[in-house]
C-alpha cells in the first residue's frame, strides 16, 4: 500500500512538471510570435493624401426633372506670401523630431520654443561658424536659432 501511494506521488510530481512546462512552452510561444510581427506603420495627417469632395447628385423635383444647379461660390485667391528680408528664403524642417529654437547660437542657449517637421520657416543668416542658423517663423515675428543642416529650401 505504501509502494502505491509512493507511485502517484511521483506520477502526479511529474504531471505537474509537464503541465508548468507546457504552459512555460505557451506563453513563451504566444509572446514570441506577437513580438516577431512588425507593428503597423503609422500614417499621420500630413502624409495621408487629400481627397477631394465627390460631387453631389442633383436633387430631383417631385416631377422628375432636376433643379437648376446653384452657382459654387467664388473660392478666394490665397492671399500672397509677404516679402522677405534680403538674402532670406524660406525653407521647411527636414529633422523628423522637429527643432529647437534657442535664443543665441549655442547648445546652452535658452530654449525659446519649437519648430516641427515639415514645419515652414524663414531662414534670415547664419551664426560666424555656419553651424547654426537665424530663423525666423512665418506666422509670427519669433526669430531664434536652429542647428545648421536640418531645413531644406523651398521654392
Amino acid at each position: 500500500m505504501n509502494l502505491s501511494k509512493i507511485a502517484q506521488f511521483i506520477i502526479g510530481f511529474i504531471l505537474g512538471i509537464a503541465i508548468l512546462a507546457g504552459a512555460a512552452v505557451g506563453t513563451v510561444y504566444y509572446f514570441f510570435t506577437k513580438l516577431a510581427a512588425e507593428p503597423e506603420k503609422p500614417v499621420f495627417a500630413e502624409e495621408r493624401p487629400k481627397t477631394s469632395p465627390s460631387p453631389k447628385a442633383q436633387p430631383t423635383s417631385s416631377s422628375g426633372q432636376s433643379k437648376p444647379a446653384t452657382t459654387p461660390k467664388p473660392i478666394p485667391s490665397p492671399s500672397p506670401l509677404p516679402k522677405l528680408e534680403p538674402g532670406a528664403y524660406r525653407a521647411s524642417v527636414t529633422w523628423p523630431q522637429g527643432l529647437i529654437l534657442r535664443d543665441s547660437p549655442s547648445l546652452n542657449a535658452q530654449r525659446i520654443g519649437g519648430i516641427g517637421y515639415n514645419q515652414t520657416l524663414i531662414i534670415l543668416g547664419y551664426s560666424d561658424d555656419k553651424r547654426w542658423q537665424r530663423v525666423r517663423l512665418p506666422d509670427s515675428d519669433q526669430k531664434g536659432w536652429v542647428k545648421a543642416g536640418n531645413v531644406k529650401k523651398i521654392n
